[in-house]
C-alpha cells in the first residue's frame, strides 16, 4: 500500500468517526439552528425550517437529546437556537440548560417555528432561515450532517461550499470523495500495515464512548429495552447474544433521548454503535490484544463506510445492515480471517437480511440492530468459519464481493426510492 493510499484511509477514518449526542438528524438541524442564530447575531423572532423527506422520517419517531423527553422538527430546531453552540457540531445541544428546554416549550407552543417539506432536494437537505425585523439569515445543510453548502445575511451570500442543489447528483470522482478508492483488498492491507498509533486515538474513543451508552441502555429502561431482553431471554452466557445485546442496548438509550455521546460510522450513531460493540465483545471473549482490537475495528469501520458509499447517507435500506456486516468482518479478522474469509462473510450477510427497510430513527432501531447482527454473525459462521458462501447469480449475488456490494448499494440508493417516498407518505398521514 503507498503511503497516499494509506493517509487517504487514515483521513477516512478521522473524518468519519466522530461523536454526536443523541440521532444526528435532529442534531444536524439544532446545529444548522444555532449556526442560523450565530450568523443572525440576535435570537430571532420567528424560525423557517424545510427539510428533505429523508430528515423528516428520522427525526418524527426520536427523542431530541437534553430536550427534557421532547420530539420533533420544532423541538430539535428551536432548541438549537435558543440554547445551541454551533462550535460543538454534532454536539450543539450539549450545554443546554432547564431554562433552554423551558422557553423552547414556550415558543413552540406559540407556533415560533414553522416546517415544510423541500423537494428536489438531496436526501440530506436542511434549511433554516431565521428572522428578527427586517434582518434575516439563512443556513443550508447538504448531503452530510456537518457539511454547510451555504449561508446568506439579508440576501448575500456570507459562505458556500459551491457543492449546491444544481450539481449533488454528479458523481463525484475519487480525489473529491476518497471513499471511491476503498476496496475490500485494501481495506485488510491497510488493518494489517496500519500503525497502531496512527488510529488509536480515534477507535479508543469509539470504544469509550459507545460501550458507556450500551452499559447505560442495559443498566436503565430505555425504549422497551431489547438489549436487556435479549440477555435475559436467550443465554448471556453466550458472546454472540452479548454481542447483539450490547449494540441494541446503545441504540435503546440513543433513540430515547439518552444525552450521552455516540462515535458515529456514515453519519449515524447507530451505526456506529453496531459496527463496533459486537467486535469488542468479541475481542474480550477471545482474549485478544488490544493492537488485535484496533486492527479489527479499522477494518469494521470501513468495510461499513464502504458499503454505504454506494447508498448514501440516507436511504430505505437500513444502515444498520451495512454496519452489521462490517461488523462481522471485524469479528473475521479477530479470527484470523483475511480477503477470502471476509469477503464470504460479506457476500452471506447482505443476500441474508440487505433490504431492511429504513422507517426512520425511532426505538425500533434497537430490534433491527439485534436481528442484523444475528444475520452477520451467522454470515461470519458460514463465510469464515465453514468456508461457504452464496453464489454468482443468485439473486443479487454477484461474481466477486465488490460486485456484490455494488449491487446491493444500487438497491438502495436507486431501486429504493419509491419505497422510501412511501414510507414518508405513510408516517406523515
Amino acid at each position: 500500500m503507498t503511503e497516499k493510499t494509506y493517509n487517504t484511509y487514515l483521513d477516512i477514518l478521522k473524518h468519519e468517526l466522530q461523536p454526536a449526542l443523541g440521532c444526528t438528524e435532529p442534531i444536524a438541524i439544532a446545529y444548522a439552528a444555532a449556526k442560523a442564530r450565530e450568523t443572525l447575531g440576535d435570537m430571532p423572532e420567528r424560525m423557517f425550517v424545510s427539510c428533505s423527506g429523508n430528515i423528516i422520517k428520522n427525526v418524527k419517531g426520536v427523542i431530541v437529546p437534553n430536550a427534557g423527553g421532547l420530539r420533533g422538527i420544532e423541538v430539535a430546531a428551536t432548541l438549537g437556537v435558543v440554547g445551541g453552540d454551533p462550535t460543538r457540531k454534532l454536539e450543539a445541544l450539549v450545554n443546554v440548560t432547564k431554562d433552554d428546554i423551558q422557553r423552547t416549550r414556550q415558543l413552540i407552543a406559540a407556533g415560533y417555528c414553522t416546517c415544510s417539506l423541500a423537494e428536489n432536494v438531496p436526501a440530506l437537505f436542511i434549511r433554516i432561515q431565521v428572522r428578527k425585523g427586517e434582518e434575516e439569515a439563512t443556513v443550508t445543510i447538504e448531503n452530510s450532517h456537518t457539511h454547510i453548502a451555504s449561508i446568506t445575511r439579508n440576501g448575500e451570500t456570507v459562505f458556500s461550499s459551491h457543492q449546491t442543489v444544481a450539481n449533488a447528483s454528479t458523481e463525484a470522482t475519487p480525489e473529491q470523495d476518497p471513499r471511491q478508492q476503498l476496496t475490500v483488498a485494501r481495506i485488510i492491507e491497510f488493518a494489517d500495515s496500519m500503525r497502531v498509533e496512527d488510529v488509536r486515538g480515534i477507535l479508543e474513543r469509539q470504544i469509550d464512548c459507545n460501550v458507556a451508552i450500551a452499559q447505560e441502555g442495559l443498566s436503565n429502561s430505555y425504549g422497551i429495552g431489547v438489549g436487556k431482553t435479549l440477555l435475559k431471554r436467550y443465554d448471556a452466557s453466550d458472546v454472540r447474544i452479548r454481542a447483539r445485546a450490547k449494540a441494541a442496548a446503545g441504540s435503546d438509550a440513543r433513540m430515547s433521548g439518552c444525552p450521552m455521546p455516540v462515535v458515529i460510522n456514515s453519519g449515524s450513531g447507530n451505526q456506529g454503535i453496531t459496527v463496533s460493540l459486537p467486535v469488542v465483545e468479541y475481542a474480550e471473549e477471545l482474549q485478544s490484544s488490544k493492537e488485535e482490537l484496533l486492527r479489527a475495528l479499522a477494518v469494521a469501520n470501513l468495510i461499513a463506510i464502504h458499503q454505504k458509499q454506494y447508498i448514501g447517507s440516507l436511504s430505505a435500506f437500513c444502515g444498520a445492515v451495512c454496519a452489521a456486516t462490517g461488523a462481522a468482518c471485524g469479528i473475521s479478522y479477530l479470527h484470523g480471517g483475511r480477503y477470502e474469509a471476509i469477503s464470504k462473510t460479506i457476500i452471506d450477510t447482505l443476500a441474508n437480511v440487505g433490504g431492511i427497510v429504513c422507517d426512520g430513527a425511532k426505538p425500533s432501531c434497537a430490534a433491527k440492530i439485534s436481528s442484523a447482527l444475528d444475520a452477520a454473525i451467522l454470515g461470519f459462521e458460514m463465510g469464515t468459519e465453514e468456508g461457504k458462501a452464496f453464489n454468482n447469480g443468485e439473486g443479487l449475488v454477484k461474481q466477486d464481493v465488490e460486485a456484490t456490494i455494488r449491487s446491493f448499494g444500487r438497491v438502495g440508493k436507486d431501486g429504493m426510492k419509491t419505497t422510501d417516498q412511501e414510507i414518508l407518505h405513510i408516517m406523515m398521514e
